[in-house]
Parts: C-alpha cells; structure tokens; sequence
C-alpha cells in the first residue's frame, strides 16, 4: 500500500438528488454534518430515491446556514427551504425502518412534487441524535443513523473503482465504461491504497476522525444511473454480479461509523488498522 490520503469528501443534503463535493466537513455521530437530513417522501409516507425516480439525479441541494437547503433543478426556480420549526412529525418508512421526521413547508412540496411531477413531501430529520438506529446486527448500543441507507458513512477508493472499470472494459458492457465514482454516492474517496484493500479493514484512521468498519456496502439499480443524464444501464451491477459478490450482495466500498466527533479535510491522511 502506497500513502493513502482523502482524495475527496461528499455530501448529499437531500437524500438521492445530485451529491456536493467539499474541501472539509464537520464529522457527527450520524454522518458528515449536512449529509442526508433531508428526504422526499410519497403519499404513503415511504422515502422516494433514485431507484423508484432515476431523475432526482437532476436536482442539487446546496447546504445553507442552519441546516436549510437551497433546491435547484432544471426546469424550476431555485427555492431555499428553511429548516421547518419544532412541532407535529410524520411516520416515513426507510428500508423497513419507521423513522419520524418534521415536514417542510408548503412550498417545498410543491417544488419537488412540480419536478418529479408526482406528488411528494419534503421532511427533515429534526433529531438525528434518537430518531433512527443502526442496523442492530451490525451496531453497537446508542449508534443512530440519518437518512443514508444504511450507515453514518460510505468509504469508497480509486484504486478499486480502477480496478472495477478495468473489468467493465473487458466484458459485455464495455462501451458503458469507465464509470465515475459518483455512481457509487460515496461520502470519503480514498487514494493510495491497493484494489479492494478497504474489503479487510476493520478500523480506519482519516485525520482526526477514527471509524470502525461496520459492513461491505451492498449495491442497487442506483449505480447504474448515470448521475447527469439520469439515464440507466446494465453497469457496474453487470460485472459487480460476476466478480464482485460476495455474502449474496454485490458489493463496492465499506461501511462506516464513526467513532469520534472531528473535522474531514481533502489529503487528510490515511490509516487503516486490520
């Protein structure tokens, strides 16, 4: 291994629109500060993605002052969206979780429902602190998460999406290929490691932030959207399925919570501990 460094830090202030490149982020208990706090939500109160509306891929949220956001799209005029007070919460469903969160106001919805043209709400995770834990098979007591699938973070590397996209460009789907990591929606990118060296690591030092490796990450249809177009095709879950499955799922990239609070800055160094 080489002298791995962060490349590059990403947040995603609403939950599947198009992810925001830093140079430094405050790391919370539940995730990089900003990240994922925001969600859509359909009239039955389940969280709306990429995987049910591909073209979310085409809306951005830039982070502002005290947790709003300010929502772009093709199409529409930006609207910032303050942080909604304290008061009534709704019931929204993640992945089988029932999470509550603090609707936005009328306005919000109305702008996302306009985009996707269908209607939805727009909620905020007013208390990530209590409102939703980790996975219990794979988190210790007291461990909360946001809106991300799953996990507080998602660590991917370049040496493995090289390496990913070296196989792309052998198989069946070539012309799909090389694929850019925003596929993968990851929050940390590392370089100077080996291809899948991150499949062995339990502990990870990234500047002053330590984190414990919870899980590989298990991908879906969302990796096959390219995140400009919101076009889909059959890559990378094509060559993930022949050489990257492993314990059922398709996987690339590592899990991560985080075991301190601290401050993320782009070249931070790198130091994996098993």
């Amino acid at each position: 291994m080489g002298n791995p460094r962060l490349q590059s830090i990403h947040v995603h202030p609403v939950k599947a629109f198009r992810g925001l490149s830093l140079r430094e982020c405050a790391v919370e208990p539940w995730g990089p500060a900003g990240d994922r706090r925001w969600v859509l939500i359909d009239d039955g109160g389940k969280v709306v993605t990429q995987r049910q509306q591909p073209r979310l891929a085409q809306a951005a949220a830039e982070l502002l002052p005290g947790g709003g956001v300010l929502l772009s799209a093709p199409g529409l005029e930006p609207l910032a969206v303050d942080v909604p007070e304290p008061g009534g919460t709704v019931t929204l469903e993640i992945f089988g979780d029932k999470v509550e969160g603090v609707p936005a106001d009328a306005a919000a919805h109305a702008w996302c429902s306009a985009f996707l043209r269908a209607p939805v709400r727009l909620v905020h995770l007013d208390d990530p602190a209590a409102r939703r834990p980790v996975d219990p098979a794979f988190a210790r007591p007291g461990e909360t998460v946001s809106f991300a699938d799953g996990y507080p973070l998602l660590l991917t590397s370049v040496a493995s999406l090289d390496a990913l996209n070296s196989l792309i460009a052998q198989g069946r789907h070539a012309a799909e290929g090389p694929l850019p990591m925003n596929r993968f929606r990851p929050n940390v990118v590392v370089s100077g490691t080996e291809p899948w060296a991150e499949d062995d690591w339990t502990r990870v030092e990234i500047g002053e932030v330590r984190f414990r490796v919870a899980k590989m990450c298990g991908r879906c249809v969302v990796t096959t959207t390219d995140q400009v177009t919101s076009e889909r095709g059959k890559e990378p879950l094509f060559t993930l399925g022949q050489r990257r499955r492993i314990g059922g799922k398709l996987v690339f990239g590592q899990n991560l919570v985080p075991l301190n609070r601290g401050t993320l800055r782009v070249g931070d160094p790198v130091r994996v501990h098993g």
